[in-house]
């Protein structure tokens, strides 16, 4: 009889308390950390039959070190954070969990772009301060107000979540741009077109960044890309900070070459003080927080304890070193 025990080296996020492990606990024997240091990882997945991470990276040598691992589960549907050709190599399946967030960042990326079109909470802070009680006017505004409507919007990646902040766009008037890497159909609406990166980057009001991060494709968003942008234009990415060369971003904010950045990734997360982004203008930064309604979490908990589930069984299912 093989051994059950699943251990989460970062389960903190996941499920800071407000959803429960009860469908992956009914697997089996389950062993939750909130967080693990690299120091930490070896010691507590040692013996696990299961393991599970976030964002707690496993390298080659880790995989070697843990001779009873047969399964990783990451609790994500970005696996950058594992070397899954090595894990493939040891016949140790990856599986992921797509779509689970997909509505959850496509409605967050809407939410980037209304903040910067109108600055919503900088208006409550003014308003707060006693800049309308003590204005002359019945009305005023710290920046220009921005209609969507007939802008266009250029997308990076057309998976489901692309697609998904497509349709959103669409739906607010928005002439749709795609560039996506691998053939895909066309969508219903219109106006759309598939596009170069080029001329995304040239004739988009907004450009979104919606592929994984992969050993080719590190920094593509460089300075050549960037001085390519209108003016006025927003940079969006809520897929993985490290497809934007963040210098070279943080340099064309402070000339002006675009009009703004929202960002819910960076390079490295925690972000770190001395990123150049903190004192870049324009530039809106959040948590790494698309992904984290509560409605997305408790999906990707019920799609892991499928996933561990299927290969208990013997048919593992999303399987992305396969």
């Amino acid at each position: 009889m093989h051994n059950s025990r699943m251990v989460v080296l970062d389960g903190f996020v996941l499920n800071p308390g407000d959803i429960p492990w009860t469908p992956v606990q009914a697997l089996g024997e389950l062993v939750v950390h909130e967080r693990s240091t690299p120091a930490q990882v070896l010691e507590r997945a040692q013996g696990a039959r299961i393991l599970m991470t976030n964002k707690t990276p496993l390298d080659a040598a880790l995989l070697d070190a843990l001779p009873d691992l047969e399964f990783i589960s990451v609790l994500a549907t970005g696996y950058d954070v594992l070397d899954v050709a090595a894990a493939r190599e040891r016949g140790v399946p990856v599986s992921n969990v797509p779509g689970y967030g997909t509505n959850a960042v496509a409605q967050f990326v809407m939410a980037q772009i209304l903040e910067h079109c109108h600055g919503v909470a900088g208006h409550d802070a003014s308003v707060r301060e006693g800049r309308w009680s003590q204005g002359p006017d019945w009305c005023y505004w710290l920046k220009p107000q921005v209609e969507l409507a007939g802008m266009t919007m250029g997308i990076v990646g057309f998976g489901g979540i692309g697609s998904r902040v497509a349709e959103l766009a669409h739906a607010f008037g928005m002439r749709v741009l795609v560039h996506a890497p691998r053939p895909k159909p066309a969508p219903w609406y219109k106006p759309f077109g598939f596009a170069t990166l080029q001329e995304i980057f040239e004739e988009s009001d907004v450009v979104s960044l919606h592929c994984p991060l992969t050993a080719d494709n590190g920094q593509f968003v460089n300075w050549e890309l960037l001085s390519k942008m209108k003016p006025g234009a927003l940079l969006v990415n809520t897929a993985r900070g490290a497809l934007i060369n963040e210098p070279d971003l943080a340099r064309a904010l402070n000339e002006g070459l675009l009009g703004g950045a929202a960002l819910d990734v960076l390079s490295s997360e925690p972000v770190r003080d001395d990123n150049p982004l903190l004192q870049a203008p324009g530039c809106l930064l959040t948590p790494h927080i698309a992904w984290a309604s509560q409605a997305a979490r408790v999906r990707l908990m019920e799609q892991t304890a499928r996933n561990i589930a299927a290969f208990l069984k013997g048919a593992p299912i999303n399987v992305v070193n396969g």
